[in-house]
């Protein structure tokens, strides 16, 4: 089986001090550390385990600089037999529509049994690039995915809903699905694996090598555009009750009534 999966480097902001460009459009990531997009480490994962359960290739696909071949150098050392990075200038402010037109101009070749994807990015909250791309790919597609098994040409499937339930289908391959956190225990590199993923070719491809024109790539061919990022504002504080079970529930009574809540 050949699995291609799309990984994203992304900064992680849970616990840094965000700050926000000149221009307003991206944040400051000089003092931020990189990774690989969370749910896109789940997809990795899944495809690593087909593998060596199944045969078959994996490569790895990631549109972005220079920055990220180190995260494509650690799905090589992983396991990965190979990685394309799609680098180009006029890539630049592609939203999540653009990026999904990009990946399938360099996936729609690589006759890919399975394409892994995760279901959101945590830099951007899109959660639409895998389904758009496999309808760009004009294949069936799941999202939210949990649970993945295969035999010969259909694909098992179990999907995320709301409320904590859940919806089990089957889809015929080759199919994009876009993994959600969960599903399995992402493995770490190994120090050897890490070493000689160091010397491996990483592909990198631009806007001259893949059937595209400008006005498909960058903010000519997004959908949605950034006008301004801000750092939500502190506008109400929370006010802690002291005292007694019956006297802070009087006091919250009194609060909610001097607001008109009740």
């Amino acid at each position: 089986m050949n699995v291609v999966v799309c990984v994203k480097r992304v900064p992680e902001t849970g616990e840094a001090e965000v700050n926000i460009t000149e221009d307003g459009k991206n944040i400051k990531g000089d003092k931020l550390v990189y990774d690989i997009n969370e749910t896109d480490n789940y997809a990795l994962e899944e495809a690593l385990r087909l593998k060596e359960r199944l045969g078959g290739s994996l490569t790895v696909v990631s549109v972005g600089g220079e920055d990220a071949d180190e995260q494509l150098r650690t799905c090589l050392a992983k396991g990965a037999d190979s990685a394309i990075r799609l680098d180009d200038n006029k890539f630049v402010g592609s939203d999540g529509f653009a990026i999904a037109r990009i990946l399938c101009a360099a996936i729609k070749d690589l006759n890919a049994d399975l394409v892994l994807t995760g279901c959101m990015a945590s830099d951007d909250g899109y959660a639409q690039v895998g389904v758009q791309l496999a309808a760009m790919l004009g294949l069936p597609h799941a999202t939210l995915v949990t649970d993945i098994h295969i035999e010969n040409t259909t694909a098992e499937v179990r999907c995320e809903l709301e409320g904590g339930l859940a919806t089990v289908f089957e889809i015929e391959l080759p199919a994009v699905i876009a993994v959600q956190t969960g599903i399995n225990e992402p493995r770490y590199a190994s120090f050897r694996g890490i070493k000689e993923a160091m010397s491996r070719e990483i592909k990198v491809l631009g806007l001259c090598d893949l059937p595209l024109n400008e006005d498909d790539v960058g903010e000519a061919g997004s959908r949605i555009r950034v006008e301004k990022l801000f750092i939500p504002p502190v506008e109400k504080m929370a006010q802690l009750l002291e005292g007694s079970a019956e006297e802070t529930a009087s006091e919250l009574a009194s609060i909610l009534k001097e607001k008109g809540l009740i």
